[in-house]
């Protein structure tokens, strides 16, 4: 899909709950660096976001989780911009067991804030360049169930 990023990591044992899935606040983590890394392969590096005296927080997330990742797993994580306003932005997230299985989808809402604490700024140039065309995840997701196929393919 034009517009996504792909992140992989392996599932570390501390990750895993008594049911033997990830649990499930793992997975925001999960969100954040795949986003980080999805900005950074764009060219906004996170340390230069914050030398301008911006910084994201996040204001909303909406989750849903079809299967569970485990110990040792290869976790996929797909990026991509949902959606773009004037101060903030929406990034949709899809976890995957090797590129596979989808495990947990999400989209998060991000605003824009000064980092001295004076509350929301608009989106710069820099950062819609970073975010790009909006290409939302959300709808391929419902088609993509439990097949083997990947997200981008």
């Amino acid at each position: 899909m034009a517009g996504a990023f792909e992140f992989s990591l392996t599932v570390r044992y501390m990750e895993v709950d008594a049911q033997g899935v990830v649990f499930n606040a793992w997975y925001l983590t999960y969100f954040d660096e795949a986003f980080t890394a999805f900005l950074q392969s764009r060219g906004l590096g996170y340390q230069a976001l914050i030398a301008e005296g911006l910084d994201f927080q996040l204001v909303h997330a909406d989750l849903d989780w079809k299967a569970g990742l485990r110990f040792r797993d290869n976790a996929v994580i797909t990026v991509s911009t949902a959606r773009r306003g004037r101060t903030s932005f929406a990034i949709d997230f899809a976890a995957s067991r090797n590129g596979g299985e989808l495990a947990c989808s999400a989209r998060i809402v991000y605003v824009v804030v000064a980092t001295d604490g004076s509350g929301k700024r608009e989106i710069s140039p820099e950062i819609a360049a970073a975010l790009g065309a909006p290409a939302p995840l959300r709808p391929l997701l419902a088609a993509f169930g439990s097949g083997k196929q990947s997200l981008l393919s």
